[in-house]
């Protein structure tokens, strides 16, 4: 066996061939300086005599140190060794880059503390020399970190660790192999979550890997580990279906059994009786022992006077929320369940975070988000890490409680605590604040801690948070609690100089906001810049933060000058998307608003970040009101293909469509490929309004509650006008709009027009042979069916709502002859005939007002000759049904109830209207109904 090239602590490390697994092999922190003291590793970090003039350019900030290793990897890899073959060269090249990315994670995320110094490893005596060097390289390795006009922190720590790995895995990585792939998508992805807001290059990069990733050939654990690492990534860019979807299948993979379920149980100390609580039950496929010793930061107790420290569950029959639960879960008690294998617990966190991440103040969201994060806690978990990471989750949730705010705050408090002492570095040139962090609570025990293996070994399956970002975190959970000056601490400590304006200016102080922001663009018109008076109005700075575009897009904000957007968006290379979309909303909050103005802007920015969903949505509503409506389809047709969750993209969508021209009557030509024959067919000519519909349904799925999404569904479906109107959804959206406002606005939610256009299609128009059981009584419709869903709307929405409308009655009676109940019809002719005189007696009888009137006599006259006329002679359908030889009729006196009728109204109407045009319609309708 032919001797190892590698020195005896690396024997074994790159033992796995760069193309036969989906994860790339771990790295514990013994190999970590060896690595990089391997021969290739040193040419690469500039050890080697021959580079010192591209040093002295790094040292002078004229070149990155990131191009220069990425560079070295080039020439390395073209330059043929006689120590290392091409595959041993890929192999090392890879594995210094997983060295550097693993330690950079360790001194920014996990912790503990590196056990090496980075500076004094990887940089050259040159370039650490002095303090002053060494800062401004690092500086330098920032300042390059920024994609689209989106900067990195600027404090943060070991950057050189990471500019190693963005130089070896993705700067010099063309390797298709599946590790190489899967390090590119993880520094892309790390990268991604280091700047301040989700940037469109990044975004490209990352998933064209991913869906390279998708098509490898990867067993089972690896293809359930890389469905769950993209759901953490498209919850982190918002797609949060795409995030469930994967998910799903990682759980069925791993045959992980879970359910989001009810149980009776006992939520606070003086609750009497059980009421439902959700909770999620799981249980891995894999038993896991219980840890007597749970693996984790500690999880602090609640501490209150009425909520329990945890549900106490009833020893009853659980009541399932949605499915039957899975026969695994039948048996599992809610009150001990079993410990989770890691992957499983890493899943419900990622669903808990994909439930909704936009809207965490959501009420409904937080109610089901807390019952995943308390089930990875139960009984601890087998990993430190995941266990920091669900007690993160709980913190966030338990912040919108007034019981649960102080344990939100405090346990998030000790998270960062934990982090802080975890990633401290004796480095005296560190790019991380001076000051200690103020805290409220006892520093961590080093029993509360892990080894670096345990906290990385599954650190791309969660939605980790750095060190700097998780303060910040903390920080604005202080703002929301009212604690500025405890916020203000935390942002001025970290340097984080957009956060502090932000902070001021929502606080309602502007000025010192204004100040802060200029203070980092702009030069002290006076000799002192420490004077507090100072508004810092001279010239821009001649060197202006990484963080520029954004510092002058929120003094923009401040300043509400246009000018400002500009400036950003030209320091950045017309790259900042953000800057156009400050724009057009400037230019939207004009008086007039500047529509073609904020059109344009809003093209811009979309040009530099087209999966923007916000963006195209706002395009979308400017075009619009601009009237380019095939352009607005275009906009929302963009935006739900990037969330289809969006109701309100779907409904604009619908209105776009609607509005935009109707296709040119036409006939498409297709050839019957059997027998070479031309088939015309037809284009459908009320196609945009079939599209409109679809994009309304799918609104209205999404918005179940949203009454002005239904009654658009009505109308639309309503205007396609028969055979070709899908009643179907006429008498859904009809029934939905009762269910929501009938009670609150009566019968007036009921659309009349329609209705009488679905009993027209009940009564006269449909087919009747395949929905109806013939009867002697007459069509028996089948439930289900459109007569039957009609027949249900009418009985069940209608009815119970009349009050006032004599239109509705006589639909009904229309409705109740088609059923062949005459008594019923009759009886709702009566009714709609009162409800006429109620309405009109004032008008008629009391003000001699003509038209209340004759609206009288037409009601009465409707009564007479189209209901008891008419419906009075006929046999009972009662006595009918049960058989009897001579059946009563409906009403025997109907010709005495029709003189009754006749006679009141003439009697009320003798003192206006006598020898009236309506005076004279009664007197003939006497005459009917009396054979005089």
């Amino acid at each position: 066996m032919a001797e190892s090239i590698y020195p005896p602590t690396l024997n074994g490390v790159f033992d796995a061939p760069l193309n036969a697994r989906y994860d790339p092999v771990r790295l514990t922190s013994d190999h970590i300086v060896p690595i990089f003291e391997l021969p290739l590793a040193r040419k690469l970090l500039g050890h080697d005599a021959s580079d010192s003039e591209a040093l002295a350019k790094i040292s002078k900030s004229e070149i990155s140190y990131t191009s220069f290793v990425a560079d070295q990897a080039r020439a390395a890899l073209q330059t043929p060794r006689d120590d290392l073959t091409s595959e041993q060269m890929q192999s090392q090249l890879l594995h210094i880059g997983l060295a550097a990315l693993f330690s950079f994670l360790q001194s920014n995320v996990t912790g503990p503390p590196l056990h090496f110094n980075s500076a004094d490893v990887v940089f050259t005596p040159s370039l650490r020399s002095d303090i002053a060097t060494l800062r401004a390289v690092r500086a330098k390795i920032i300042r390059d970190l920024s994609v689209d006009g989106e900067a990195a922190y600027k404090l943060t720590p070991n950057p050189e660790l990471f500019s190693i790995a963005k130089a070896l895995l993705v700067d010099a990585s063309n390797e298709g192999a599946v590790p190489a792939k899967t390090a590119r998508v993880r520094v892309n992805f790390l990268h991604q979550k280091m700047l301040s807001e989700v940037t469109s290059t990044l975004q490209d990069e990352i998933y064209k890997d991913l869906d390279g990733l998708a098509k490898a050939d990867l067993d089972t654990e690896e293809r359930s580990h890389f469905l769950l690492e993209r759901a953490i990534i498209n919850t982190h860019h918002g797609f949060d279906g795409k995030a469930r979807a994967d998910l799903d299948q990682a759980s069925q993979i791993r045959n992980f059994e879970f359910a989001l379920t009810g149980k009776l149980g006992k939520r606070t100390k003086f609750q009497d009786r059980d009421i439902s609580q959700l909770v999620v039950l799981a249980k891995s496929a894999d038993e896991t022992p219980k840890s007597t010793d749970p693996s984790g930061p500690k999880n602090l107790d609640l501490n209150d006077d009425t909520l329990l420290e945890a549900i106490s569950f009833a020893d009853k029959k659980l009541t399932t929320v949605s499915d039957e639960l899975p026969a695994g879960l039948q048996s599992i008690d809610p009150n001990d369940q079993p410990i989770l294998n890691p992957v499983d617990s890493a899943i419900l966190l990622a669903m808990a975070s994909a439930i909704t991440n936009t809207s965490p103040e959501n009420g409904l969201t937080r109610e089901e988000t807390q019952p995943y994060a308390a089930r990875v806690l139960e009984g601890g978990s087998s990993n430190w890490q995941i266990y920091t990471e669900a007690l993160l989750v709980r913190s966030r949730v338990e912040g919108f409680r007034s019981r649960t705010v102080e344990r939100s705050v405090l346990q998030m408090q000790a998270l960062v605590d934990q982090v802080i002492a975890d990633t401290a570095t004796d480095d005296s040139a560190a790019q991380q604040p001076s000051s200690d962090p103020t805290t409220f609570l006892p520093r961590p025990e080093k029993s509360e801690s892990a080894p670096a293996a345990d906290r990385l070994e599954y650190i791309w399956l969660m939605n980790f948070s750095t060190r700097w970002s998780l303060e910040a975190e903390l920080a604005k959970r202080w703002v929301e609690l009212g604690g500025l000056r405890t916020a203000l601490e935390i942002y001025e400590r970290l340097q984080m100089w957009a956060e502090a304006a932000l902070c001021y200016a929502a606080t309602e102080r502007e000025a010192k906001a204004r100040s802060v922001v200029r203070r980092q663009l702009y030069e002290a018109k006076g000799p002192n810049e420490d004077d507090e008076n100072e508004l810092f109005e001279g010239p821009e700075r001649s060197t202006l933060p990484a963080d520029a575009p954004r510092l002058f897009c929120i003094l923009g904000d401040i300043e509400k000058d246009e000018k400002l957007y500009e400036r950003a968006w030209d320091i950045s290379g017309q790259r900042y998307a953000r800057a156009q979309r400050s724009l057009a909303r400037h230019y939207l909050g004009l008086t007039p608003p500047e529509l073609e103005k904020a059109e344009a802007a809003y093209r811009r920015g979309l040009h530099v970040n087209r999966l923007n969903e916000s963006s195209w949505f706002a395009l979308g509503c400017v075009q619009l009101e601009l009237q380019r409506f095939e352009d607005a389809m275009e906009s929302f047709t963009r935006t739900v293909q990037l969330d289809d969750t969006d109701a309100e993209g779907w409904s604009n969508l619908a209105v776009a469509t609607l509005r935009s021209k109707d296709p040119e009557p036409s006939q498409d030509e297709e050839i019957d490929e059997s027998t070479g024959e031309k088939i015309v067919k037809e284009v459908d000519p009320h196609k945009r309004k079939r599209d409109a519909l679809a994009a309304l349904l799918r609104a209205a799925q999404l918005k179940h509650t949203e009454v002005r999404i239904w009654d658009n569904v009505l109308t639309v479906a309503a205007s396609i006008p028969p055979p070709a109107t899908p009643f179907r959804d006429v008498v859904t959206a009809q029934k939905r709009v009762i269910e929501l406002v009938g009670e609150k606005k009566g019968e007036k939610c009921i659309d009349l027009p329609i209705l009488s256009v679905l009993v027209d299609f009940l009564v006269t128009a449909f087919e009747y042979e395949s929905l109806r059981i013939q009867t002697d009584d007459g069509p028996v419709v089948r439930t289900g069916t459109i007569p039957g869903q009609i027949i249900s709307l009418v009985d069940n929405n209608v009815v119970p709502l009349i009050t006032h409308s004599s239109a509705l009655w006589l639909l009904v009676a229309r409705v109740e002859m088609f059923r062949n109940r005459p008594s019923r019809a009759l009886d709702a002719h009566e009714k709609a005939w009162r409800a006429t005189i109620a309405a009109s007696a004032q008008g008629a009888f009391q003000m001699g007002d003509e038209k209340p009137w004759m609206a009288v006599v037409r009601a009465t006259e409707k009564l007479v000759r189209d209901g008891y006329a008419r419906y009075g002679p006929m046999d009972h359908e009662e006595q009918k049904a049960e058989g009897d030889a001579e059946a009563d009729m409906v009403m025997r006196d109907w010709r005495f109830k029709a003189r009754s009728a006749v006679r009141g109204i003439m009697g009320k109407g003798k003192e206006f209207w006598e020898d009236s045009e309506g005076w004279e319609l009664l007197k003939e309708l006497q005459t009917e109904v009396t054979g005089n």
